[in-house]
């Protein structure tokens, strides 16, 4: 047994800096209970997860531990028992976390255990909570809505004004030309009548 375990050790080491080389590429970790999640389901949720730029690794319990325990993070490990998944996120945590609050609506053995968002934890109420928050791109999309709102309504009355000029014009310039065309021929016809004389 102990020859055995030598040479699972290297083994075990190089697991344990992939985990940490891993986690220390991202800065926020959603922990989830995966059980009774059909391989299928798992794969929707990689795909929905991938397409806000995260991921969703499952790594053994042991060495996400140490991995974290390295990284002079040790609050998490009261979420590292039993089957756990970690949602690793770059940016927009609380996108992914709304992600993974959707699809526990559909698939109820998803449970969000807590998470490690910018160095502080969130337990499951927390996260939850966040999960309702504007991402950066909508808070983004909602102050350039705001500050886009009165240009655009100013341009707006800007438009509606020059277009009603432009339907008042045509019918006020005939009526300014009117009385020069009728004057021109008044003059016009004195002098006609002497050349027929």
């Amino acid at each position: 047994m102990a020859i055995r375990a030598k040479k699972l050790q290297p083994a075990k080491t190089a697991a344990i800096e992939e985990t940490k080389q891993i986690l220390g590429e991202y800065k926020n970790y959603i922990f989830v209970d995966y059980r009774g999640l059909t391989v299928e389901q798992i794969t929707r949720l990689r795909d929905k997860l991938r397409e806000q730029d995260a991921q969703l690794k499952v790594f053994k319990n042991n060495f996400a531990r140490v991995a974290f325990g390295d990284m002079k993070v040790e609050a998490v490990n009261d979420y590292l028992s039993g089957p756990t998944a970690i949602a690793l996120v770059k940016d927009e945590a609380n996108e992914s976390a709304k992600i993974l609050f959707d699809f526990a609506k559909d698939a109820p053995t998803l449970v969000v255990k807590g998470a490690l968002l910018d160095n502080e934890i969130y337990d499951s109420a927390k996260i939850e909570a966040f999960s309702k928050l504007p991402g950066k791109k909508q808070l983004i999309a909602m102050l350039m809505s705001a500050i886009n709102g009165p240009a655009r309504k100013l341009a707006g009355t800007l438009q509606a004004y020059v277009e009603k000029l432009e339907k008042e014009g045509p019918a006020a310039a005939p009526s300014a030309e009117a009385p020069a065309a009728e004057s021109a021929p008044a003059e016009a016809a004195p002098a006609e009548a002497p050349a027929a004389e």
